[in-house]
């Protein structure tokens, strides 16, 4: 559920007040991230790599408090629950997005992500999740990348993560993974507690 709240009863009261009008809010945070776990598990298990990643993504999202609270068109939301948002190429040739709603339950989530992602790309339309706080993401899986910046200007405000192809070093597997927030949301110590959660889900994957 999707509630509008006074930023002066939470804890991002001033930080909303400074930079909610500012003409460049957001802020990017790249660390190179072990998924050598991430892509034994795909490679056993059979499933996609890029599934096991978004549901990493949002059980470290599921602990931060901050990411259940939005800032859009100047007034604060707080949300009760997490959908991951995927973006995926569609059968005429361009791509569609979708959001796929967060589980504890890997298995749940794996069905749902299929389901939602086969239907997104087959019907060329965005599937969203309007209820729920949004955490997006994009693979660009072209080439290795070793960073990727999304616009600034503060329209799409919803926390980012992005990244390309992950690196094999002889028995280590690394990728590199930017993370995209608006300074309203969270401060850089919320964001980097994020992304040591996020290695931490990583390697319990198979645990």
């Amino acid at each position: 559920m999707k509630q509008e709240v006074d930023p002066r009863d939470t804890t991002r009261a001033q930080a909303f007040e400074m930079w909610m009008k500012s003409p460049m809010p957001m802020v990017t945070l790249t660390k190179t991230f072990d998924v050598t776990r991430l892509y034994k598990a795909s490679r056993r298990g059979g499933m996609k790599f890029n599934m096991l990643l978004c549901w990493c993504i949002g059980r470290a999202a599921s602990g931060t408090e901050e990411l259940f609270l939005l800032p859009e068109k100047g007034k604060l939301f707080r949300y009760d629950r997490l959908a991951v948002n995927v973006i995926v190429d569609n059968v005429e040739g361009g791509i569609s997005n979708c959001d796929i709603p967060y589980s504890d339950d890997l298995q749940q989530f794996c069905a749902d992500y299929e389901r939602i992602t086969q239907e997104s790309a087959s019907t060329c339309r965005m599937i969203a999740d309007e209820e729920a706080a949004i955490v997006g993401t994009s693979a660009v899986v072209g080439t290795e990348l070793d960073c990727i910046v999304n616009q600034y200007s503060g329209i799409y405000n919803n926390p980012f993560l992005a990244w390309g192809r992950y690196r094999h070093r002889w028995l280590k597997t690394t990728l590199a993974i930017s993370l995209q927030f608006h300074h309203a949301q969270m401060d850089g110590r919320h964001a980097t507690r994020f992304l040591e959660d996020l290695q931490r889900a990583i390697q319990g994957i198979g645990k």
